[in-house]
């Protein structure tokens, strides 16, 4: 699951040339320290039509679809981050775990380095890598970059009452905009971080296409971090998205409140129930809502009308499991060279750290 999309935004809240002073040797202000950018592909809001074209779509396939960045209004951001501490849901925990192990390794390997990381959320993670950095004496510079401007502002203040030496440049955005507008760096080197597993949730061909928007966005000899779950037993990956507590169902059936209150819907969660299975032929979770009763639902912003067969199965996420010596090889075709592999002693969890290479061709 990523953590990803939600109607809030933001305008900058403090000046930035404040952002990179490092020679003071006096303790600087969170305020100081925090710049919160908007980014938006126009100046020019866009409408309501415009911005659901994707449900539109997703909605009128065959069958029919949801893009995941509609779970994250502010419930279902907070839901996202109790499914994360759920016994059954191992992703978070063994990540965390291996991050605590390698944090220092990884930190030793890049040097100074500004963090960067895609879908940040709550940044809890983060700190496992903010601390290393820390420990090294290395100046503490972090770019975080989120679709939900309530829960970037929060996590940010909560960084900068820890490290009183962190300086914030969050951005309010979708990945695509962001990596394409990422601020220079004024340290040695930055690394992008897609940790939390988030890769599952694209398919192929939108995987290839974001690797070559990250190798787009990083120099040559800068770094990305990329955090996977690995293929493993059916019974523990549909446990993982099948809890007991069920808040994962709480978490799946909230995307139909969040297209009511965006679109002016009437969809009835009542009528939906939710369900995930493991797919061994394509080695991905799919997560769907399925209609129990022959129904019919409105978006009255987006003038489209929807009609539900009994039983029909509506997606709302994939989840893609992964193959490491498969990934290493995806990766470097698209520039991004994996230097070293982190995982657990289970093998359950990668974490790749791999460095942007440069494709230019040799002189002669």
């Amino acid at each position: 699951m990523q953590h990803s999309n939600s109607s809030e935004t933001i305008s900058s809240v403090s000046s930035a040339t404040s952002l990179y002073d490092f020679n003071s040797s006096t303790p600087v202000q969170i305020e100081e320290r925090l710049t919160i950018n908007l980014i938006q592909s126009s100046s020019v809001p866009e409408s309501n039509l415009e911005e659901g074209q994707d449900v539109i779509e997703g909605l009128s396939n065959r069958p029919k679809s949801l893009p995941p960045k509609y779970f994250y209004d502010e419930l279902g951001s907070q839901l996202f981050e109790q499914i994360c501490e759920l016994p059954e849901y191992y992703l978070t925990r063994t990540e965390a775990a291996i991050l605590q192990q390698y944090a220092g390794a990884i930190a030793q390997l890049t040097g100074p380095c500004e963090l960067v990381e895609l879908g940040s959320g709550s940044a809890t993670k983060t700190r496992l890598l903010l601390d290393a950095y820390q420990d090294y004496g290395y100046p503490l510079t972090y770019i975080p970059i989120d679709v939900s401007g309530s829960m970037l502002t929060e996590s940010a203040h909560q960084l900068l009452a820890t490290y009183s030496d962190l300086r914030i440049h969050g951005l309010v955005s979708t990945y695509e905009l962001a990596l394409a507008q990422l601020p220079p760096t004024t340290l040695p080197t930055r690394m992008l971080c897609f940790i939390g597993s988030s890769l599952g949730n694209l398919t192929p061909e939108a995987c290839d296409e974001f690797m070559t928007q990250v190798a787009a966005a990083l120099q040559p000899g800068e770094y990305f971090l990329l955090g996977v779950d690995l293929h493993k037993s059916d019974d523990l990956l549909e446990a993982a998205y099948n809890d007991s507590q069920g808040v994962t169902a709480k978490f799946n059936l909230n995307m139909l409140h969040h297209l009511n209150w965006r679109f002016q819907g009437n969809f009835d969660s009542n009528q939906f129930e939710h369900v995930a299975f493991y797919n061994q032929a394509k080695r991905q979770i799919e997560i769907y809502l399925k209609s129990l009763t022959s129904q019919v639902a409105t978006l009255r912003a987006l003038n489209l009308t929807v009609n539900f067969a009994a039983d029909e199965m509506l997606l709302s996420e994939i989840s893609r499991k992964f193959d490491l010596q498969a990934l290493t090889q995806t990766l470097q075709d698209h520039g991004l060279k994996p230097l070293k592999t982190f995982t657990d002693d289970k093998q359950w969890f990668g974490l790749l750290l791999c460095e942007r290479q440069d494709n230019q061709p040799e002189e002669q």
